[in-house]
């Protein structure tokens, strides 16, 4: 069995190239959850919500999390503490981790994946990290890579850094179900 490759390059086989692009390929419920969790953080107006941002890990030991990465990992959602946009200075991959890190499952990734890039988080002191489960209207709050809770009425709550939001707001509007 091959070990876990989270990250891509063209040095990657043909075969793991091609399965690797399926099960990044965006779908649109993954699209509009992705959208509508950012929007929900930045109206917070404590927060910043990135999408698709390249994180740092280029120092991590990945020892102990038996799977093997490449020199980033990228969140669906990340949020950070209010911080300003700098126009004359961009930043390829953050070294600063986010405070929390949000998976939106996509229908043709597993959960399994989803998990084994949550150790990395955790290892790389990111304090909590949530999944999306979009067809079953769920989001699970892990405060680590072996606890967490899971919501799909009322409100949302993140003890680690103190959040709450209401599951409404999340699969409410603009849903169909």
């Amino acid at each position: 069995m091959k070990p876990l490759i989270i990250g891509h390059t063209e040095a990657d086989d043909e075969d793991d190239e091609c399965c690797e692009e399926f099960d990044d390929m965006g779908s649109y419920n993954h699209s509009f959850l992705q959208a509508k969790l950012a929007a929900l953080f930045f109206s917070m107006d404590k927060y910043v919500a990135l999408t698709e941002l390249s994180l740092d890990i280029g120092g991590l030991d990945t020892g102990e999390l038996h799977i093997r990465l490449k020199d980033h990992i990228k969140p669906d959602v990340c949020i950070y503490p209010e911080r300003k946009m700098n126009l004359t200075h961009d930043i390829l991959k953050m070294s600063e981790m986010p405070l929390l890190a949000i998976e939106i499952l996509s229908p043709m990734q597993g959960v399994q994946t989803v998990l084994d890039k949550f150790k990395v988080y955790f290892e790389l002191g990111i304090k909590s990290c949530w999944l999306v489960y979009p067809s079953a209207a769920t989001v699970a709050v892990y405060s680590s890579a072996d606890a967490f809770k899971v919501f799909n009425t009322g409100d949302i709550i993140d003890e680690v850094l103190n959040i709450q939001l209401p599951v409404s707001e999340i699969f409410g509007s603009g849903v169909q179900k």
